[in-house]
C-alpha cells in the first residue's frame, strides 16, 4: 500500500510544542510510545535521544509516513488497542478539536482532529488505557488546546489518579493556547 500524505497530519505549532517538551524529558535508557504519531516527527525526533521509541497510529497511512518518511517504528492500533507492555514516557498530541456530528469529513486525517463535541472523548478513552501502560516512575505528556478545556482535562487526569501540570504551552492564533500537560501518577509525587 501507498500512503497519501494528504491523509496525513503534517508537523504544525502543536507538533513543535510537543518536540520541545518531549525532549526537556526523554531520557536515552526510555522507553517511549507516541500515540497518534501521525507524520512520525515528534517520534522521529525522541528516537534520536532514546532509541526504543515506537509510534501507533489508528490511520494507516500515518504508519507507513512515519515509517517510511521518519524511519519511526511505527504500528496500526486505535490507542493501545495492538499495544502491549509498559513505557516510561507516553506522547500523545490528542485529537482536541470540538467537532459536531455534522462536521464530521470521514476521512482518514479527521482521526488527527475531531475531539468530539467536547474536544475530549479521544482523551476520555486515552487516559484510563495510558495509566495502565507507563512504568514505575513513568511520564505522559498529553498535548491539548484551550478549545479543550484544560481545568476539564486536569479533572480527568486526577480521576484516573493523576497529577498534571502545564509543562510548556504557546499561544497560536485567534488568542488559541496549546498546553503540553505533564501527568504522573499522583502516588509518584
Amino acid at each position: 500500500m501507498m500512503f497519501d500524505a494528504s491523509q496525513v497530519y503534517q508537523p504544525a505549532e502543536d507538533t513543535f510544542l510537543l518536540i520541545r517538551a518531549a525532549l526537556a524529558e526523554v531520557k536515552p535508557k526510555d522507553s517511549v510510545i507516541e500515540i497518534g504519531t501521525g507524520s512520525g516527527a515528534v517520534a522521529g525526533a525522541v528516537q534520536k535521544v532514546a532509541p526504543k521509541t515506537l509510534g501507533v497510529d489508528i490511520n494507516p497511512h500515518a504508519v507507513l509516513h512515519a515509517r517510511e518518511v521518519n524511519g519511526v517504528d511505527a504500528i496500526r492500533s486505535d490507542l493501545f488497542s495492538a499495544v502491549s507492555g509498559r513505557f516510561d514516557l507516553i506522547l500523545f498530541n490528542a485529537p482536541y478539536l470540538p467537532t459536531l456530528p455534522e462536521e464530521r469529513i470521514d476521512d482518514w486525517l479527521e482521526y488527527a482532529l475531531d475531539g468530539g463535541v467536547s474536544g475530549r472523548d479521544v482523551i476520555e478513552r486515552f487516559l484510563p488505557e495510558a495509566v495502565l501502560h507507563l512504568a514505575d516512575g513513568g511520564r505522559i505528556l498529553l498535548l491539548i488546546s484551550s478549545l479543550t478545556g484544560l481545568s476539564e482535562t486536569i479533572s480527568l487526569c486526577e480521576a484516573c489518579g493523576c497529577s498534571a501540570e502545564v509543562c510548556a504551552e504557546e499561544e497560536v492564533e485567534d488568542a488559541e493556547m496549546l498546553y503540553v500537560l505533564r501527568i504522573v501518577p499522583a502516588s509518584v509525587l
